[in-house]
């Protein structure tokens, strides 16, 4: 993860027991997951699952009319006439996600759903066929419909449309807790498991039923009625106060922008970026410009500006967003709200049996305990800090010579960094820009695709969209056969929560005359588009874009028919980042990046001597972002241990005593806008992207050893890794790629901290 992933990469929320989709695949994923109680009672097969991830994404899909090569989803299936917006093989209609139309749709997919429950325990089938795929349809049935009420409000969000999200969803966790604490339904699966013929079935049918098996009991399913119905409360609450810790980051960054009407406040800001601010000006009815707290205007001013004050003024707004502190003072704020969710945590894991929140969330991933995650953090911070305060020492030795910087602070960082970089590396950050205007770097994007795995990608002008920034592409093979569809939405713009992410629009699924194929959302916050300059992003953006494609080459590659445990559903979290961070070092490839290149003046490739230049300059300060990604982790553990307090600001001080290089104001506020762990999936987790790192860049060197662009080492990834989703341990389909363990020293030159290895 690179510096300021926590708040513009992540993967979607899993809800605790919700139909969500914020913590998005961060670099992002918005998921549903199923609460996780103790293990206590499950078949000795099934203890401590810890090759499984306890997030289990929205199940999507597409339209017969719309998509041909599928068939369609017949209402007979799940036995009531179907709404269209709950028909799991079409795509999501955005243009009639309206509010009255997502309570209607919710109306009667919670009736349907509701019954066909009831039809399972009256008439209790005794094989797969008639009690896991009725059980099956009625899950992505109500998927269907809350993929997209879920993706819109994330990417287009309105007062009356996240009002119909809140309610919703409130409904459907609700209903999702008297299912998944349905001891009836629960004593028919496990009867299911125990008959003559169910080991006979293709692995992906078992290990589907098996999962569910286990999550209906880290749902709640043994408790007894009084403590399943605290249980149900608290995560009906959960669910909402996560998704009011989103809106609240949302509401507080599109709430404040500067004014300027004097162009010398901006000396030292690209003309591009200038462009993006007199855009942001004129959508407010103002003269000048407008710096806002989208990412990129704030990456703008902290980059670029010479103004210090400017910088200091927008490093104060965006560092303490929905906070007791700053510009807005109390108008979001998040802290009762953290208080509130902390509280709720602990009393589930409690409730299920486990010491604490992170105990929860450990029970379905690689690590075992939290000792062993926090031995993993603090050996990794023990290698890298001397490095890292040596570098800070350099900063600060440069920013007094070079730049009259005396006293180096927060918001100058970035800015002498930037010129720290050029000057050592003579590197301009604006002329790097310039090589890569979306639409090229697009291109060699699909080039990269089709090179590594032998897929196309089609864009399709027939798909109803959301805003003129989204795309919607068919994925189509070596063949021309079409297997599944992708939509793209690269550029920030109000209304739209920050960061990247990929999300599962619908899950592949196969369930007699009903052929559903995934289609996942690549989602971006890339400098808008619009004016004659257009929109150019940086090495760091490409970096994202690659990032948020191994997430959706996760998804879409799949093999697997069962929606839970296809592509990334169930998949461990720890192991997540493992396609996503793989992906990345493709963007240090002199080809891969000459090929994604085009100035937007001349055409010219990335010049040679440019890219030699970016190589060198790879691992600058790798140091100190690797601290910065240490002390996010280890707060996100300490705050769910309890075992330093429950104040997020008592916390994270404290995480700092121990490993912070750089040390924020007192009034800085990170936590209250940190949606990775308080608004997504990553609670108890964010250790998951260090954790990852250590099987991709040991995956990676698989490339490398093959000559990088290799087709055959993109379909063993594909075959290996991508299409197996979660019908075995991650831990066996990272060994089938790479042939043995991985090597935790790889993870450590590839941030170039090469002779902390051996420390």
């Amino acid at each position: 993860m690179r510096q300021g992933r926590p708040d513009s990469t992540r993967l979607r929320r899993p809800a605790h027991v919700a139909y969500r989709r914020d913590g998005r695949w961060g670099h992002g994923l918005r998921c549903r997951i199923s609460s996780i109680p103790s293990t206590t009672n499950l078949p000795s097969s099934l203890q401590k699952p810890r090759q499984v991830a306890r997030a289990v994404y929205l199940k999507r899909s597409i339209s017969s009319q719309q998509q041909p090569w599928r068939r369609r989803f017949s209402p007979s299936l799940i036995g009531v006439s179907m709404n269209s917006l709950l028909d799991p093989l079409s795509l999501p209609d955005f243009p009639s996600l309206t509010p009255r139309a997502i309570e209607a749709a919710l109306d009667e997919g919670i009736a349907a759903h509701q019954a066909v429950i009831a039809d399972l325990i009256a008439r209790r089938p005794e094989n797969f066929a008639d009690l896991w795929l009725p059980y099956e349809r009625a899950e992505t049935m109500l998927d269907a419909l809350w993929s997209g009420v879920s993706h819109l409000q994330a990417v287009a969000d309105t007062p009356e449309l996240r009002a119909a999200y809140v309610a919703g969803e409130e409904r459907l966790v609700a209903n999702r807790m008297a299912v998944s604490q349905s001891r009836e339904l629960y004593d028919l699966f496990a009867a299911l498991v125990a008959t003559p013929g169910f080991a006979d079935l293709p692995t992906n049918d078992r290990v589907a039923v098996e999962r569910a098996i286990r999550n209906f009991m880290l749902s709640g399913v043994a408790l007894d009625a009084e403590a399943k119905e605290s249980f149900g409360a608290i995560s009906v609450e959960l669910s909402s106060r996560m998704t009011a810790f989103g809106s609240a980051v949302l509401d507080a960054t599109d709430a404040w922008f500067a004014h300027i009407t004097d162009e010398a406040e901006l000396v030292g800001i690209p003309a591009a970026d200038k462009a993006m601010f007199a855009r942001a000006a004129a959508s407010r009815s103002l003269p000048g410009w407008a710096v806002t707290l989208q990412q990129p205007s704030v990456n703008a001013v902290l980059t670029f500006a010479e103004n210090r004050d400017l910088r200091a003024r927008v490093y104060q707004a965006y560092g303490t967003r929905a906070s007791d502190q700053g510009p807005h003072a109390g108008q979001f704020d998040n802290s009762a709200r953290i208080a509130r969710i902390l509280e709720l945590r602990h009393e589930a894991a409690a409730l299920l049996g486990f010491t604490d929140p992170v105990a929860l969330s450990l029970a379905t991933k690689m690590a075992t305990d939290a000792e062993e995650v926090l031995a993993f953090l603090r050996d990794i911070a023990r290698r890298a800090k001397l490095s890292a305060e040596r570098e800070l020492a350099e900063l600060r030795e440069f920013a007094a010579d070079a730049l009259g910087i005396m006293d180096l602070e927060p918001w100058d960082l970035a800015f002498a960094s930037n010129r720290l970089r050029a000057d050592r590396y003579a590197i301009d950050e604006q002329r790097v820009r310039a090589y890569f205007p979306v639409e090229k770097v697009l291109a060699g994007w699909k080039r990269l695709l089709n090179d590594l795995f032998g897929i196309r990608l089609r864009l399709r002008d027939d798909v109803p969209l959301y805003h003129p920034d989204a795309h919607y592409y068919d994925v189509a093979d070596d063949d021309g056969v079409v297997i599944a569809g992708l939509y793209v939405d690269l550029h920030a713009r109000e209304g739209k929560r920050g960061g990247a992410w990929m999300d599962q629009a619908r899950s592949r699924l196969a369930d007699g005359n009903a052929v559903g194929l995934p289609v996942a959302y690549l989602v971006c916050n890339f400098a808008p588009t619009g004016g004659e300059t257009p929109s150019l992003l940086s090495h760091k953006d490409v970096i994202t874009l690659l990032h948020e494609t191994g997430h959706a080459l996760h998804l879409l590659l799949t093999r697997v028919d069962r929606p839970s445990i296809a592509g990334t559903s169930g998949f461990e979290w720890d192991a997540i980042e493992l396609p996503s961070q793989l992906m990345e070092d493709f963007a240090w490839d002199r080809a891969i990046l000459k090929g994604m290149s085009g100035h937007h003046d001349t055409g010219e490739k990335l010049p040679d001597s440019l890219f030699d230049r970016m190589v060198a300059a790879r691992n600058f300060q790798s140091a100190m972002l690797l601290m910065r990604q240490i002390e996010f982790s280890l707060f996100d553990i300490l705050l769910h241990l309890g075992t330093l307090g429950s104040d997020p600001i008592e916390v994270i001080e404290a995480v700092r005593d121990e490993v912070a290089v750089v040390r924020p104001p007192a009034w800085h506020r990170f936590p209250h806008a940190f949606n990775h762990i308080f608004a997504g999936a990553y609670a108890g987790g964010f250790y998951s992207y260090l954790w990852a790192e250590v099987l991709a860049a040991d995956g990676f060197q698989r490339f490398v050893e093959a000559g990088l662009i290799d087709r055959a080492t993109g379909d063993a990834l594909r075959a290996e890794i991508f299409s197996r989703g979660a019908s075995r341990p991650a831990a066996e389909s990272f060994r089938a790629f790479r042939g043995r363990e991985p090597d935790p020293a790889v993870m450590l030159r590839r941030r170039g901290l090469v002779d902390e290895v051996a420390a």
